[in-house]
Order: C-alpha cells, then structure tokens, then sequence
C-alpha cells in the first residue's frame, strides 16, 4: 500500500529544495501569460491541497487567508472568481516569507488528517494533489528558464546541470505490425481520467525512429531554408512563424556566426549530437516533412514505447488532444482538471528531463497547444 504519508512530504518538500537556488526577485516576474511567477507556483499547489481536500474532508479547517482562495484558484471556474492569468506576476503581496508560512500551515494540517486514516476518496484526492504539484515542479523549471531568458545577461539557474547534454544511445528504426493494440491504462496505481478507457486501436505497418532528432540535424533544416518554404509548413504553422518572426528554437541565438542556446546553466555553444528541444509542434511537422517523413500519432507511439527508449523530451505526435471512447468528466471542480481542454491543442507523449522522477508512464497523455515552446519538447520521426 502506497505510503501517503511520505509521498506527501517528499513531495512537498522537493519544491522547495528546486528553489534553493532562487533570489527573491526570481520568485515574482511573469514575462508572458503561459509563464507562471515561482512565488504563484509555491502557493497555488498548496491552494489545491487547501480548497480541495482540507475544506471538504476537516470539519474543522479554518482557511490560513481568505482572499487566497481567489489569488491562487488557476482555472477552477466551480470553486469561483480568479485573479486572471496575466496578472498573476502582479501579486507582490503576499509576499514570499507569508507563501512559506502558507505552506507551512497547510501541510502540518494536511499531515494530521493523513495520520487520521482517511476515507479512500480522500486520499485518491490526495495523491492527485501530488501528482498536480510533480506537474508544477517541471514548469516550475521550464518557467524559470523561460523568465532568466528574458535578461540580457543570461543567468544561470544551476551551473550543474543544464538539462540539455542527453545524447542518443540508440539508432535505427522499429518496425511495428499492423494490428490490434491495446491503448490507455488499465491497471493499478495513479493515472489521470484522460488516460481512460483502456481500448483497443487498429494500426497499419509502421517505423518508429529509435533516437530523437538531434541539434546537428535541425541545424541542417535551418541551413537549408526550412523557415523559409512554406511549401513545408502547415497553413495555421506559417502565420504562426511570419506573425512572431520565428527563425530558429526557442532560446537558440547566432552569435558571430555560431549558434549558441540558452540552458538553466546559462548560454552554451550548441552541441550537434545533443537532443534537440523546446521545439513547436508546428515546427516539428516542418521538419519531419523536410525529411520526407511524419510525426507519430500518439496510439502508434504508445504500441511502440516498450521498445523505445524515451524520457528525456517530451515528443509531439501528430494526434489532436481529445476524450478516448468511454471518458467521462467527473462532477465538481475535479473534472475540470483535463476534460474542459479537449481543444485546439495536441498530444505529446513521454516524459522530459524536467519532470519528477516517477511521474511518467507510457498512457501518459500530455497536451499543449501546438505553437508553444518552452516545454522540453522535441522529435521522434515515423514512417
């Protein structure tokens, strides 16, 4: 039986440890609206443990501040009003010391009604407030980064680590057979409604790539003018890229004739066999049809992923976010949490070497929309 109460401690407290490195004034700007400020990042975690366990499962739960429920709420139009998106890098009050304080508070209660032996819909509640915080704590990071980014100095995060040297240790292409494959998960252990129902899906003869692009060969696309053919391009994927000007990755910068990337180390010269990231699903499509190839859909790659060595990008697949035959969103302010973003967005799957160790499976759907690129995203090709 999962021991809650560690999970719940290790969880918590893996947060704070990745902003040991952090400043103060790291903790508040918020550079664009999809980029969420550290110190809103600290407190809307612990806002989901409060408002949606505490209140309902401790009768005698008295809130830590009353106007948190709305200065922390993201998207939870049942639980009410909101402090909007783009103005969540506003908040300089509370400030940081009363955020820890918060914190604090809510896990010593949160620790008591786990020692309590709580009802199992309580704690099934629980471990989807730690698996939506593992969810923070990697764009805790990619939010970082994106933020450091923004100063002209280039800053580090954690001279360590860049979180950009993986290399491919494979090669080659799997050859999958046409047939019947079984998708979704069906088992024990978490998972998110969106992963559900476990149903059977009908796959044509396929090859999977075994490795991920690299920086070496998206360079080449560059060099041989794939932002500038729109012949490449999806119609909706060109006025993206003329509209914002797009000509390389994200936080890719030519200097004096050498291609360097900004890394949470700082700004390193570009290495060609590293795994290429923080691509676009518009611009892996343009790649892949440059190669004369396609991304997988999301059903092939979760057939496949056995046999694949996967983990270190997030890899968009040519599949749009939608329910699997069966789903269902759940009543109150829970099935908001994926059900309401069936839309305009798209599938990729695996994992990055910025989620939390554990967090990942191969059922495990996640989606953005597909001009976004700050995510550790990245490539796997299919024919």
């Amino acid at each position: 039986m999962l021991d809650l109460e560690n999970y719940y401690q290790k969880t918590r407290q893996r947060s704070v440890l990745l902003c040991k490195p952090l400043k103060v004034e790291d903790y508040l700007p918020q550079p664009e609206t999809f980029v969420s400020p550290a110190k809103w990042n600290l407190a809307h975690t612990t806002w989901f443990f409060e408002e949606m366990v505490l209140k309902h499962f401790k009768k005698t739960h008295k809130v830590f501040h009353p106007d948190f429920s709305y200065l922390f709420n993201s998207y939870y139009n049942n639980i009410g009003d909101k402090n909007p998106r783009d103005n969540r890098g506003f908040i300089t009050r509370p400030g940081l010391d009363e955020i820890y304080q918060y914190r604090k508070f809510v896990d010593e209660k949160m620790l008591e009604l786990i020692q309590s032996r709580p009802s199992e819909k309580c704690r099934e509640l629980i471990v989807l407030g730690l698996n939506h915080e593992e969810q923070h704590q990697e764009l805790l990071l990619t939010d970082l980064k994106y933020t450091f980014f923004q100063n002209p100095v280039y800053p580090a995060y954690d001279l360590k680590n860049d979180f950009l040297s993986d290399k491919n240790k494979e090669s080659g292409w799997l050859k999958m057979q046409e047939g019947l494959y079984e998708i979704g998960f069906d088992g024990d252990g978490f998972s998110y409604d969106n992963e559900h129902k476990s149903h059977k899906v009908y796959l044509q003869d396929f090859q999977i790539a075994r490795q991920l692009v690299t920086n070496g060969e998206y360079l080449d696309f560059i060099e041989a003018g794939g932002y500038e053919d729109f012949n490449l391009w999806l119609d909706d994927g060109w006025a993206w890229k003329i509209e914002k000007d797009i000509s390389q990755p994200l936080y890719w910068k030519k200097i004096e004739d050498e291609w360097f990337q900004f890394t949470l180390s700082g700004l390193r010269k570009i290495q060609g066999v590293q795994i290429l990231a923080h691509i676009s699903f518009y611009e892996a499509d343009a790649f892949a049809r440059w190669k004369g190839m396609r991304l997988p859909t999301e059903f092939e790659w979760e057939a496949a992923a056995d046999q694949l060595s996967w983990g270190k990008r997030w890899e968009w697949c040519n599949s749009a976010y939608l329910p699997y035959p069966g789903f269902k969103i759940a009543e109150g302010a829970v099935g908001e949490y994926n059900g309401k973003f069936m839309i305009n967005q798209m599938v990729l799957r695996g994992a990055s070497v910025a989620t939390t160790p554990g967090h990942s499976r191969k059922t495990y759907r996640n989606f953005f929309h597909p001009h976004l690129q700050w995510q550790y995203s990245g490539i796997r090709l299919a024919r």
